[in-house]
């Protein structure tokens, strides 16, 4: 018996959804003392919005860069 794949169609575009997201985890962030927890809600905020700036680029309609 073949699995079917389960699909779900996204209403908030991805690069909202990582914003939203390191925004989220940025406000958590906030509320802790300096730790290890911390600094990883930290890194998974900047990755992504760093993450958000390049899907952004990349389905952009202007010129890019070669790869």
């Amino acid at each position: 018996m073949k699995r079917r794949r389960r699909r779900v169609v996204q209403i908030i575009p991805l690069e909202e959804r990582l914003t939203q997201q390191a925004r989220e985890l940025r406000q958590r962030a906030r509320r802790l003392a300096p730790c290890r927890e911390r600094e990883a809600l930290l890194r998974k905020a900047r990755h992504n919005e760093t993450t958000a700036h390049l899907t952004e680029w990349l389905m952009s309609p202007g010129p890019r860069a070669p790869i």
